[in-house]
């Protein structure tokens, strides 16, 4: 069984979990507790040396960088549960794009806002608004850009769901739940595909706990 290494309620964590729930693929969750900075134990840096969660053994095999983990445990388990990556050369070069489109169109961008207005609160900290606002009106025109892209297919990659659809729910969730999910709900088409991906059983089964 994959052993998953994570704070439960990670987004990182949460997306490895989802991709398990997605495949099939029964997995025991270790809960890594941050807040000891278990995290930074000699024990946890063999396995992640860079400190971060989550990480997997895979019967030994060990992997962290959830992008990572998501895509191995797709291509382990092709024909189990949903497949998540196409093995067309062509379809599977517009999931890498779908999946670029997230990295680098969205996350780095919703990521950042989700940062300030809930991982600073709950440290304690106030957020940054200003920079807030400069992060949302670079995002907004990228909306756009999904909104005409899924004006045309069902989903970021084609008319099937992908591993790059899914990746947007941990962080897309928590923008939403901080005010944001009028963003979505005003582009038509963006607001149908993020409907869709947010209700499936998968998801909602580690919505808020791995």
């Amino acid at each position: 069984m994959v052993k998953l290494y994570g704070k439960p309620s990670s987004t990182c964590t949460r997306f490895v979990g989802l991709v398990c729930k997605e495949k099939n693929i029964p997995y025991e969750l270790i809960p890594v507790d941050l807040a000891k900075g278990e995290h930074k134990d000699p024990a946890f840096l063999v396995n992640q040396p860079f400190g971060q969660v989550p990480y997997i053994d895979d019967d030994e095999f060990i992997l962290y960088e959830s992008r990572a983990i998501g895509r191995y445990l797709s291509k382990k388990y092709p024909n189990q549960g949903t497949a998540l990556i196409p093995t067309d050369p062509k379809a599977e070069a517009l999931f890498e794009q779908a999946a670029s489109i997230e990295a680098f169109n969205f996350t780095a961008f919703v990521g950042l806002i989700v940062a300030e207005k809930v991982f600073k609160p709950r440290s304690g900290l106030q957020p940054n608004e200003e920079r807030v606002d400069e992060l949302l009106a670079s995002l907004l025109p990228k909306l756009d850009a999904y909104d005409l892209i899924l004006s045309k297919q069902k989903y970021l990659a084609g008319d099937s769901v992908t591993l790059a659809d899914l990746a947007h729910l941990p962080y897309g969730t928590m923008f939403c739940g901080v005010g944001y999910a009028e963003v979505f709900e005003s582009r038509p088409n963006l607001a149908r595909w993020w409907k869709d991906i947010s209700n499936r059983p998968a998801w909602l089964a580690v919505k808020d706990s791995a």
